[in-house]
């Protein structure tokens, strides 16, 4: 479906963003045009996509490539999004984990590896969405704050597309992820603050260049829908099906809210059958609010100076977080927190069961299963889906002095048995 709506410029353009047809806020849904707006007006809550599907059958989707384009009618991008150059992402792999499985205590669990993306994490399935959403809108300039993930995505996604980058990173980011986004020479800006100022300043930004398409700022409604492909894959991968539990990491609750919605649209279109199942969230304790709402019965999130070795999920002000308790609470599930020493057995957990090397997000996420399976708020006589969202080479500095030889030795055989106590 097209319509023609204003852009970001004084130009009229028809815009081709799919089944997408309108923006609707949260709170009370009042809705407005397309565009590159991401707070209502009227209520000054966030902007979701509306659409009109029409009938999306599993045929439709299994004809199309083996990455998140396949899902192209379920999503706000021109029909011939994957004929521009991209990145491609999507089309991970769904790994049965047994070992972690017996190693937890439970019946079944899958692990969701998104570190097989083109910069190792899901950041790439919300970039590549809002890049070509910001193409249509007649943006130039490919931007974003971030804490690291998204930096290495929107840098590599530019640089496919032929666009410049500006990206703005706290100056206390992990070494590892400053240099793979340093290295497609876009615009690296490291500042003096934590990730919520280097947000309240991306906001400045983005009013005072017009030409800038701030990836999860401006046009923010469109690429939060990226991370519903993480539940399309899911469920198809499972036979077409919705897993009964699913932890999901949060850092600013988005990526959570729209796994939700990604459920309920297969299941409203008749992809899988529209069975229940339950959303848990997982923090790290020294950056909780909406783990610490959560356990106190709020509906409000008090923001938190974060302290923690899981900077990908360092956000103090998470701007979804009233959405994430809402889906908790109405899916019947749980948010937890784990402290960095949990999340680094997390990390060495799915390392030495399922030969996964997951960044301190994952180690979030693998501890916080264990614990909601300790408290009894997971069941074990159900499968799981753990979602992993990025790689262990992003955040060496988590491991380091924790790992490492097991002995230095002479090169020989018998000082080789000897150290493994032959």
């Amino acid at each position: 479906m097209t319509a023609a709506l204003g852009t970001n410029t004084s130009a009229k353009k028809t815009l081709d963003l799919g089944p997408a047809v309108e923006l609707v806020s949260k709170e009370e849904g009042h809705r407005q045009p397309l565009a590159p707006e991401f707070v209502s007006a009227e209520d000054f809550s966030p902007l979701d996509v509306a659409y009109d599907f029409g009938r999306v059958r599993r045929e439709d989707i299994q004809a199309g490539p083996n990455n998140i384009w396949r899902y192209k009618k379920l999503l706000p991008v021109p029909s011939n999004v994957e004929e521009i150059p991209n990145t491609e992402p999507g089309g991970t792999r769904l790994v049965l984990a047994d070992r972690l499985a017996k190693a937890l205590g439970v019946k079944r669990v899958w692990v969701k590896d998104d570190t097989g993306n083109p910069t190792h994490s899901f950041k790439d399935r919300v970039v590549a969405v809002a890049l070509a959403a910001a193409r249509e809108f007649g943006f130039k300039v490919l931007a974003c704050p971030s804490t690291g993930n998204l930096a290495n995505a929107v840098a590599a996604a530019a640089a496919r597309a032929g666009w410049e980058s500006v990206v703005l990173i706290p100056k206390s980011l992990e070494r590892a992820k400053i240099l793979t986004t340093a290295v497609y020479d876009g615009a690296l800006i490291a500042v003096d603050g934590n990730y919520d100022d280097v947000n309240r300043l991306a906001t400045q930004l983005a009013a005072e260049h017009e030409s800038w398409a701030f990836v999860n700022v401006n046009v923010r409604p469109y690429y939060s829908e990226g991370s519903k492909t993480l539940a399309f894959e899911v469920a198809e991968q499972l036979g077409w099906r919705i897993p009964p539990q699913i932890v999901v990491p949060i850092a600013s609750g988005s990526q959570l809210t729209k796994v939700d919605k990604g459920f309920r649209e297969f299941g409203e279109l008749g992809l899988v059958e529209a069975s229940p199942y339950q959303v848990f969230g997982a923090q790290a304790t020294g950056c909780s609010p909406v783990s610490t709402a959560f356990r106190n019965g709020h509906d409000v999130i008090q923001p938190v100076k974060p302290d923690t070795i899981a900077r990908s999920l360092a956000i103090g002000n998470p701007a979804d977080g009233p959405y994430v308790l809402d889906v908790v609470n109405r899916t019947g599930g749980a948010i937890e927190d784990v402290s960095d020493e949990e999340v680094v057995e997390g990390i060495r957990l799915l390392a030495r069961t399922e030969g996964i090397f997951t960044e301190t997000a994952g180690g979030v996420t693998v501890a916080t299963a264990k614990k909601l399976l300790a408290t009894g708020k997971l069941n074990p006589d159900e499968e799981i889906v753990l979602l992993i969202t990025g790689d262990g080479l992003k955040t060496l500095d988590a491991i380091e002095g924790k790992v490492g030889p097991r002995a230095t030795v002479p090169p020989t055989a018998a000082a080789v048995s000897e150290a493994l106590g032959f």
